[in-house]
């Protein structure tokens, strides 16, 4: 088992872009050292580029910074993104219980410009022209790329019953951060004494697999403190927990969490505030029901003939991440298939072996051929204990995949408050790397 200590010092590591520091071949390696008199974008290393990167998330944004600090102001990157702040779903689960805010999850993206020089087009893209290399926004203007990065996250299955916005304002999926955020926060205050709160998991793979245990925790916590005689039932469509099963069954007891595996739902009937699932023949009531739907990539994957693993995902190259079926379009964070979870810290982590071999493929170069990533997340199980995961994966040649490192990933012994705060730390970091 991984020492808590060795553990924060791999997530340093992760965050300064441990992925791409092994150049040998190109003059570049000494200029991506940052330091007092170097400057945040090199100059004069003779590389030219156009990058158009659409999606402003942990992935997009992560890969416009690296473009810029590893490749020097040769490099034209675009970042087009529809929101003028990103909302971070790290850490949104502890909204929920009053501990953060969704402001305080909310960066801005002077920084890539300013600091950076990224240029920001805040837009929505209305279509892509992988043979003419262009990309059309909304407002009729067009961007031309050399290569071209989507990060546009996930979208959602629609589940029975909540079609319309009405019954989703009703039952909120709350699992992109914003203002279903905010009304699930509110709709938990409200539950009264003796009040019942049903959630639902989808099938893997789904955004952030320890994440929905942990909100469970979080909201189960908050109202064994604040509500007398409540539930928390947890219907998994899965047919065990699906990360950190030690914290989260010992979290699940602590707080008298009903947990029900291999637990599909069939439809939601919002204005009876009724849930119909494939274990139960009739239906479970409560005061508020939290439904994640089932995941797929963004519309932007869909709608331009890249969802080629199960009509869901994109298939890569983990080597550039370059799409299989689409030259010159790399795709990177949720939207991508790969053996790595789908989180905001392994896109930051995919984000930097893209950029590393983008600017190597501008150089005239390979990309790197065994890159490494490494996967790390805080768990929050109480209002002030957390516990961790973490793995590390390398690339294998013979399968062309990702592979975690010793066969699996490492979690803690058990939740603690010197985990709580140190997550606290590592949110701060990665963030930082991303947006800073």
């Amino acid at each position: 088992m991984i020492k808590r200590r060795d553990f924060i010092k791999l997530l340093s590591g992760a965050g300064v872009g441990m992925t791409a520091a092994g150049w040998s071949g190109i003059a570049l390696a000494d200029k991506r050292r940052t330091s007092s008199t170097t400057p945040l974008v090199p100059t004069n290393i003779g590389i030219k580029g156009k990058v158009v990167v659409i999606g402003g998330g942990m992935g997009g944004a992560t890969v416009a910074k690296y473009l810029r600090m590893w490749g020097g102001t040769g490099m034209d990157v675009t970042l087009v993104e529809r929101e003028a702040v990103y909302t971070s779903n790290i850490m949104s689960n502890l909204v929920l219980n009053g501990q953060r805010t969704i402001q305080s999850l909310q960066y801005g993206y002077g920084n890539l410009a300013n600091k950076y020089g990224v240029k920001m087009v805040q837009g929505n893209v209305l279509a892509i022209d992988p043979v003419g290399r262009k990309v059309t926004l909304a407002s009729g203007a067009t961007l031309t790329y050399d290569r071209l990065v989507l990060a546009p996250g996930i979208d959602f299955d629609t589940v029975p019953g909540l079609e319309t916005p009405e019954a989703q304002a009703k039952v909120p999926h709350a699992w992109k951060a914003g203002g279903q955020t905010t009304a699930l926060r509110n709709m938990i205050t409200a539950m009264p004494n003796n009040g019942v709160f049903v959630m639902t998991i989808p099938a893997a793979p789904y955004r952030c697999p320890p994440g929905p245990y942990e909100r469970a925790c979080v909201v189960a916590d908050w109202l064994r403190r604040n509500k007398t005689g409540t539930r928390v039932i947890v219907l998994d469509a899965n047919p065990k927990i699906m990360a950190e099963p030690n914290a989260f069954l010992e979290g699940f007891a602590l707080h008298g969490i009903q947990y029900y595996p291999n637990a599909v739902i069939d439809h939601v009937d919002a204005n009876a505030m009724a849930l119909y699932t494939s274990l139960q023949s009739q239906p479970i009531y409560a005061n508020v029901i939290n439904v994640i739907p089932p995941h797929r990539a963004g519309a932007l994957i869909t709608d331009n003939g890249l969802a080629d693993v199960n009509g869901r995902w994109a298939s890569v190259n983990v080597l550039t991440y370059e799409a299989n079926h689409a030259a010159g379009i790399h795709v990177i964070g949720d939207a991508s298939a790969t053996t790595q979870p789908k989180a905001g810290h392994i896109a930051n982590q995919e984000a930097k072996v893209c950029a590393d071999a983008m600017v190597r493929a501008f150089a005239g170069k390979n990309p790197d051929p065994s890159p490494v990533t490494n996967s790390s997340c805080y768990s929050p199980i109480t209002a002030d204990t957390a516990s961790w995961l973490t793995a590390v994966f390398g690339f294998d040649a013979a399968t062309g995949t990702m592979k975690v490192g010793g066969g699996a990933a490492a979690e803690a012994a058990s939740r603690s408050k010197d985990n709580y705060e140190e997550m606290v730390k590592w949110f701060n970091t990665l963030m930082s790397d991303s947006f800073a």
